[in-house]
């Protein structure tokens, strides 16, 4: 049965579906850059930490590396790791829900298609 012969509603439930994986499809590659922000967050304070309280510290500006306050670095680094962590939460609990969503409309879709062609 083709796309066209499927009742409006159905049709319908199809585009959402579509819209919903395109949605969680987004929300996943967000929530692994963010995680890789994380990874490096946490590498650069490890860094941070090892060296000498007189040892120059650098952090990169556009395509310079400009020296900076050890101190005020970390706090940078601190603020970037809670504003990463928060983020990386709230598309944690995108990505359930719209998974959630997929799943709900995927079983309708299944109820309605079944009803449409009875013969499966």
């Amino acid at each position: 049965m083709s796309a066209e012969n499927l009742p409006p509603a159905v049709r319908e439930q199809l585009t959402r579906l579509d819209q919903f994986q395109q949605n969680l499809q987004a929300i996943m590659m967000q929530k692994q850059q963010v995680d890789l922000e994380l990874i490096e967050i946490e590498k650069a304070t490890s860094e941070l930490i090892k060296a000498k309280p007189t040892d120059p510290v650098y952090k990169t500006s556009g395509s310079i590396l400009v020296k900076v306050n050890k101190t005020d670095l970390s706090k940078e680094l601190a603020e970037k790791k809670e504003v990463a962590t928060t983020r990386q939460m709230v598309l944690s609990k995108q990505e359930v829900r719209l998974k959630d969503n997929v799943k709900e409309l995927q079983s309708k879709l299944e109820q309605s298609l079944k009803s449409v062609n009875p013969k499966q």
